[in-house]
């Protein structure tokens, strides 16, 4: 169904000639017929496609990005999956590159779908962490909900029945709670009323299956989602004939073998086979067979090695000519469907076309014959017991490990929150503080007011950032680095009253705004630069630089003038004053990254003593701190 904004935008089209404006109504019309009508987004795309030729790039490059993911989504509705990953991968890294966190979950949340579709789950589950990591600092309750029901279908495909009900049913929750749905919010409710139908039709719940199937055809009707309803319409009429209600399956089928809407032949050859059965079980054994030799033909058209459907259909054959009592005809086509069964080990179909063979031959006195299948049946049933057990203790497997995996994420998530805490109490030493407060009542009684108050709002200021940098497990780089700012201005004019310096940069490849950063990270290794390497000279500088190191880490280093770590060590040992620092900050700062990085690597913070090459004195410390980014927000 057509919405009053789309009726509009295609009235709008057909007057408009400037090529500029038809390029936003072809855009907009794009984003509704993806999901809707895909031959008549074929159009409107070829046409876009063409007019983008034209124009200048920069102007409409989010247009061009637009065009690659809609005819990504086309090709997906279409079946031809490889076709939309290639559009996929060629959109991922241009929005990595402009588009902000929401387009990327976006687009990682509909590759995974595809990659689903081609059975590529690890990369599947690779982008959806991705599009969890984008939405974790920016929420968007659109986007969450598409993500949980593509989490619900990992689990389907893993086996993971309960995990997949939970993830489909909050799926469910979330789009129908949306304010102002979208076309492809429909969309995703399909996908989850679907994954909820093939959930309970994979543990025989056969009236919630119904439910479902109905949901998903009923919605895709009233919206004009058409691109797949042969599936939709298969999957009822299955869902009835399961059940035992023929007369109601039998509807679906025709629906589905008619419809000119949904290109794909397969569930057409699947609705042929399954009226075929249901022509047999009303005892209309030509219809049947008429049916058989049809949908058979289709089978081999799309796949010369469909052993399976060959099975199924030669063993209904054997039924049907059985039930006639031309008894040959039916030894040929039950030996057929054994054949094509033992070709892909389907025990199943192996130990029911056996009993069928046995129950012939029992009929025709050939005892011997009657009694060598049934010895096979027992042995297939054996075999389909052993792997449907094997296919059980797999499924618990799955959720057993699902359930560990979250465990272990929430243990690291209750650790990485137990040491921010731990990291703020160690993290501002008691000597700063009371240096800083001294001189500022110094100020105060010397009456130097304007110093007194400039540096008591420093000061308080600081206090702040640091309580509210507690409350947060990640800031932007710009917020860390007016964090440390702060922190060395206070110590340069009031502890260390102008005999030490600082100098912070930051490459000009990295944009402080808008990378996020772990909080509390590198202020531990600059007040340890401070407490060990300048505290005993008069001339102390520290230089602290942000680089990038990879895509996915920041490195930091913090370097001082200082005298180095051995002086330190025994200074230290000899002098109260750095007995009473203790290390406590970087040690937890440390931990905290080899939980952030997921790594026991000893290089993630790298620490080098600075020496003079003629002389072999200590110059300084350096220190370099790998930092990840947890996340990325584009302007």
């Amino acid at each position: 169904m057509k919405t009053p904004a789309v009726t509009q935008a295609e009235k709008k089209l057909e007057s408009q000639k400037d090529p500029r404006q038809r390029i936003v109504l072809l855009d907009e019309l794009a984003s509704f017929y993806a999901y809707t009508d895909t031959k008549r987004a074929i159009i409107l795309l070829d046409e876009l496609n063409a007019l983008l030729k034209l124009v200048e790039f920069e102007e409409f490059a989010d247009f061009r990005l637009n065009h690659l993911i809609y005819c990504a989504a086309v090709e997906n509705q279409l079946y031809n999956y490889e076709k939309a990953a290639l559009y996929y991968l060629e959109v991922i890294p241009l929005m990595e590159e402009r588009g902000d966190s929401n387009d990327q979950a976006e687009v990682y949340i509909d590759y995974a779908g595809v990659c689903m579709n081609l059975d590529k789950l690890e990369e599947a589950h690779t982008y959806l962490d991705k599009a969890t990591r984008e939405l974790k600092l920016f929420p968007n309750e659109q986007l969450q909900s598409r993500l949980i029901s593509r989490e619900g279908y990992l689990n389907l495909k893993s086996k993971n029945w309960p995990a997949a009900i939970e993830l489909f049913l909050g799926a469910e929750k979330k789009i129908n709670a949306l304010p102002n749905m979208a076309i492809k919010d429909y969309y995703f409710l399909t996908l989850t009323y679907s994954g909820l139908g093939k959930v309970y039709e994979m543990n025989a719940e056969l009236e919630k299956t119904i439910f479902y199937y109905r949901k998903v055809l009923e919605m895709c009707l009233r919206e004009n989602m058409l691109a797949r309803i042969s599936w939709h319409y298969l999957n009822l009429g299955l869902g009835y004939m399961t059940l035992g209600n023929l007369e109601d399956a039998e509807p679906y089928f025709k629906k589905a073998i008619d419809t000119t809407d949904d290109e794909s032949q397969l569930p057409r050859a699947m609705a042929v086979a399954n009226l075929g059965y249901c022509r047999l079980e009303q005892r209309n054994y030509e219809g049947a067979l008429e049916l058989f030799e049809a949908a058979e033909t289709i089978f081999r058209e799309l796949k010369a090695e469909d052993f399976r459907n060959f099975s199924m259909i030669a063993g209904w054959r054997g039924r049907t000519f059985h039930e006639q009592g031309e008894i040959q005809n039916a030894i040929l086509h039950y030996q057929k469907a054994l054949q094509y069964a033992r070709e892909i080990d389907d025990y199943k179909q192996l130990f029911l076309v056996c009993k069928d063979l046995a129950g012939l031959y029992a009929e025709q006195k050939e005892y011997k014959n009657a009694y060598e299948y049934q010895v096979w049946h027992d042995g297939f049933y054996e075999k389909y017991m052993e792997d449907a057990n094997n296919q059980k203790i797999k499924e618990i497997e799955v959720r057993y490990e699902a359930e560990k995996k979250k465990q272990e994420a929430e243990m690291h998530k209750l650790r990485a929150t137990k040491l921010q805490l731990k990291a703020l109490r160690a993290q501002m030493n008691p000597h700063f503080m009371y240096n800083a407060l001294n001189s500022i009542q110094k100020y105060i009684t010397s009456n130097e007011i304007t110093f007194a108050s400039k540096y008591l709002a420093k000061f308080a200021n600081l206090m702040r950032q640091s309580l509210d940098n507690s409350d947060l497990e990640i800031i932007s780089l710009e917020k860390e680095i007016e964090f440390l700012d702060n922190y060395l201005s206070i110590n340069e004019k009031l502890r260390f009253e102008d005999k030490l310096s600082y100098k912070i940069s930051v490459e000009d490849d990295i944009e402080e705004d808008i990378l996020g950063v772990p909080t509390m990270i590198v202020q531990p290794y600059v007040e340890n630069a401070i407490e060990h390497g300048l505290r005993s000279i008069k001339n102390g500088f520290v230089k602290v630089n942000f680089s990038v190191f990879d895509e996915d880490t920041i490195l930091c280093v913090v370097e001082d003038n200082g005298i180095g770590r051995v002086k330190a060590s025994q200074l230290k040992m000899s002098d109260p004053r750095f007995q009473n620092h203790r290390s406590r900050g970087t040690n937890i700062t440390l931990e905290r990254l080899r939980i952030l990085h997921s790594s026991e690597d000893e290089n993630l913070v790298k620490i080098v003593d600075l020496e003079d090459k003629t002389t072999g004195k200590a110059t300084g410390t350096r220190v370099e701190i790998k930092i990840p980014i947890v996340e990325v927000q584009v302007k």
